[in-house]
């Protein structure tokens, strides 16, 4: 199991360092910026596909784009809904590190207790060399096991920091952008009057 699990953790780590360049290589997001530069639009649709967005933002916010025909206050729901569902999907990627967390530890223990059990034994009958071999994977197991709950807490904090700001960058562009529907349909009954 900690073989495993150590081998998973290199791989999120890996996901990690890929995530973080792909992070670095975008734009910086100004999103003060961004928001008044919606709010002054009048293609939204263009304005978010312009490149300056990253996916993580641009999709979610073309998905309330598209919900002009609804409502205002359906609207405003189906948007919070959205909003919900990224903040899960963000949510189950950092839950994969933390159960590694507590779970690397308590194996890497079980692989400490278990060895000396028969290295007691094997002390008991005077079998030095059987004690080394079982302290020695007894101590190997418990340094794996740390190794993969520090690494995984590593990654769920970055992690968390990342979709934190991800997700407040997003529940502002969010309210702009639902501003911004409601404002054109205003101005649409207005003309239409």
């Amino acid at each position: 199991g900690l073989l495993v699990f150590f081998s998973y953790v290199l791989v999120e780590l890996g996901a990690l360092l890929s995530e973080y360049r792909a992070r670095r290589g975008l734009r910086p997001l100004k999103a003060v910026d961004l928001a008044h530069s919606l709010r002054a639009t009048r293609d939204l649709r263009r304005a978010l596909n312009d490149g300056a967005l990253p996916p993580g933002l641009r999709e979610p916010l073309t998905k309330v784009v598209d919900l002009r025909a609804l409502s205002p206050g359906l609207r405003r729901a189906v948007a919070r809904r959205i909003l919900d569902e990224e903040e899960m999907r963000r949510a189950r990627i950092v839950d994969r590190t933390d159960l590694m967390v507590r779970l690397g530890p308590a194996l890497g223990l079980m692989g400490t207790l278990i060895p000396l059990g028969p290295g007691l034994a094997a002390l008991g009958r005077g079998d030095v060399k059987g004690l080394a071999q079982a302290v020695i994977i007894a101590f190997d197991t418990t340094v794996v096991g740390l190794a993969v709950g520090g690494m995984a807490f590593f990654i769920s904090r970055v992690r968390r920091r990342w979709y934190q700001d991800h997700l407040s960058v997003l529940e502002a562009l969010m309210e702009c952008v639902l501003e911004v529907v409601d404002r054109d349909e205003q101005e649409k009954v207005a003309a239409g009057l």
